[in-house]
């Protein structure tokens, strides 16, 4: 069975839309479809993001993110779909879905030309706000951003980490309370990309939605409160990470012993096992689930038998995308977490 079906067959609801209302909704997609020619990008597809939250949608290169981003964000029209911003009808009232909304792509946007400081004064102008506020604006996000120290300087003498954070402060000059993020740690550093991180952990706690696309699978994992895969077109799969997760097969429970004889009686009575004998081992098809770790360590108990070491290995977001998108299959190793 193709990965994908196995995926809803064991879990349909996942991708089912849920039945939250769309007034109760940050963003809700009904039937979201756009084509350019002949190819079908978004082939009919549901999201619904609740306020305060995080929405990850993952995808391979060319899968439809930037699309349904744009779309959501008023850039380009749908060719079908129920469409819901903000609580604004994205077709009949654009003008409400873009007050209400912050855009930032995939590359920075700001102007290098001039100072941090000049970027923000212009984006507050935009924003048809008065001299005063706009100024009391641009101070309080320069702030927030830890770039007052360089809010003089021309930002062509930022660091990509500097420069994305500034973007984001410009996004943040309208108070918007939906922000889309496309793949907005494009490039950055690991520290660059954690702080971006806690940025938008803030953003998220004090009630903005966050609509997140992303090539790191681990900025998912980390951020998103929800995450869906899109594949030729379609939602593969929908989830929290850890829902996801339990989905792909591979999951076990690896026992290690130094008394042979332990690891001999272990292995004789617990079944479906995978032994080693080399490094007194035991693998033990497993979810990771707490009942099913449980369950182990009273049979354990019960047994009189005691494992030196006890590691759990679950697949990770990785497993998941390979095996929805068609890319090079679960792998034989999913990392592993020591409990």
């Amino acid at each position: 069975m193709h990965p994908e079906t196995a995926l809803n067959a064991r879990c349909p609801n996942l991708c089912a839309m849920t039945t939250t209302t769309s007034r109760s909704l940050a963003i809700a997609a009904k039937g979201l479809a756009k084509a350019y020619g002949d190819k079908t990008v978004l082939d009919g597809i549901d999201l619904a993001v609740p306020t305060g939250t995080v929405f990850s949608l993952l995808g391979p290169n060319g899968a439809g993110k930037t699309t349904a981003v744009k779309i959501l964000s008023t850039l380009i029209r749908a060719d079908a779909g129920e469409l819901h911003v903000g609580g604004h009808d994205l077709a009949a009232d654009p003008q409400a879905v873009r007050a209400a909304i912050g855009v930032t792509g995939q590359f920075s946007a700001v102007d290098g030309l001039i100072t941090g400081e000049e970027n923000m004064l212009l984006m507050a102008d935009l924003h048809h706000l008065s001299r005063g506020e706009g100024r009391r604006t641009a101070v309080e996000l320069l702030e927030r951003f830890d770039l007052t120290e360089a809010a003089k300087k021309p930002v062509s003498t930022y660091s990509g980490g500097m420069k994305r954070r500034l973007d984001l402060a410009m996004t943040l000059v309208g108070n918007p309370r939906i922000i889309f993020l496309d793949e907005p740690t494009t490039g950055l550093d690991p520290r660059s990309r954690h702080n971006m991180w806690q940025i938008i952990r803030e953003l998220v706690s004090d009630g903005v939605t966050v609509f997140l696309t992303t090539q790191y699978l681990e900025e998912a994992d980390e951020l998103a409160d929800r995450i869906a895969v899109l594949n030729d077109g379609k939602i593969a799969a929908e989830g929290s990470a850890g829902e996801l997760k339990r989905l792909i097969p591979g999951g076990h429970v690896r026992l290690r012993f130094t008394d042979p004889a332990a690891y001999q009686s272990a292995a004789v009575a617990l079944r479906e096992v995978t032994r080693d004998d080399e490094a007194l081992a035991l693998q033990i098809p497993s979810d990771g689930s707490q009942r099913e770790l449980r369950a182990i360590l009273d049979w354990l108990d019960s047994a009189g038998i005691e494992a030196d070491e006890l590691t759990v290995h679950t697949p990770d977001l990785d497993d998941v995308f390979f095996a929805l998108t068609d890319g090079a299959g679960v792998p034989d190793q999913p990392k592993e977490t020591v409990r």
